[in-house]
């Protein structure tokens, strides 16, 4: 489990986050969703320790990882797919994926495997420069899976990526918490990550303000109202 207790950022005067506590366990992809400048990305870089809060605690299977770096924290299990690009773009896939695993801690997956996963088995000698944006997100999240994390982050898993693409990389993240990891999301793939997720949390102006089941989601007012509003036309019903 990961664990977010109180946490709260304020920058240049302005509260990022206020006190919001969030958690997800083992098994459980748990979408945070809301509209830009809502604090998503504050809370992931204060949970995987790209950025720190100014009070509050991050607590990773009960131990106490407020002070850890980021280093430390991906070392103890925590995967993270910033929303910024991170690809080696000089590198092929391949040796993207090779770099990555050379410093990787534990019982990686291969390269091929990886790969394969997100659909990149067949551009492993491409330079990633020369893959399209979709394609590039799919090689981070690729990296990320490499290491078998316990806990994912990802912000903005599906930018760039064709509808099709996102279907098939958030039943990818499904089956990663159905094999046991704890995976947090932030899209604006709004149905896609509600069709992976088994919970999701509204964030408006850094407060948590709605924790609801997909379903009880789509149907609560400040979710129509403040949120999806005459997009919540175009979503398709739950399954």
């Amino acid at each position: 489990m990961i664990e977010g207790r109180r946490l709260r950022v304020q920058r240049s005067g302005k509260m990022l986050l206020r006190d919001v506590s969030v958690s997800a366990k083992g098994g459980e992809v748990l979408g945070v969703l809301g509209p830009s400048g809502a604090g998503k990305s504050t809370l992931f870089r204060a949970l995987t320790g790209d950025g720190h809060a100014d009070a509050g605690e991050v607590l990773l299977n009960g131990i106490d990882v407020t002070t850890w770096p980021l280093w430390k924290r991906a070392r103890a299990g925590v995967g993270y797919v910033p929303q910024s690009q991170s690809v080696l773009l000089s590198l092929t896939v391949r040796h993207n994926l090779e770099t990555f695993l050379t410093i990787a801690r534990g019982d990686p997956i291969g390269v091929e495997e990886a790969a394969t996963r997100v659909g990149l088995q067949d551009r492993l000698d491409v330079r990633a420069g020369d893959l399209s944006a979709g394609e590039r997100r799919r090689l981070e999240i690729a990296r990320a899976l490499a290491a078998r994390p316990k806990v994912l982050i990802c912000d903005e898993p599906f930018a760039g990526v064709d509808p099709s693409g996102a279907r098939q990389l958030a039943a990818l993240l499904r089956e990663l918490a159905d094999d046991g990891a704890a995976v947090v999301l932030a899209d604006h793939h709004v149905a896609e990550a509600l069709d992976a997720c088994d919970r999701a949390i509204l964030l408006l102006d850094g407060d948590v303000a709605v924790d609801a089941a997909p379903d009880d989601f789509r149907a609560h007012p400040l979710v129509q109202g403040r949120y999806l509003g005459t997009w919540t036309r175009s979503l398709p019903p739950s399954e």
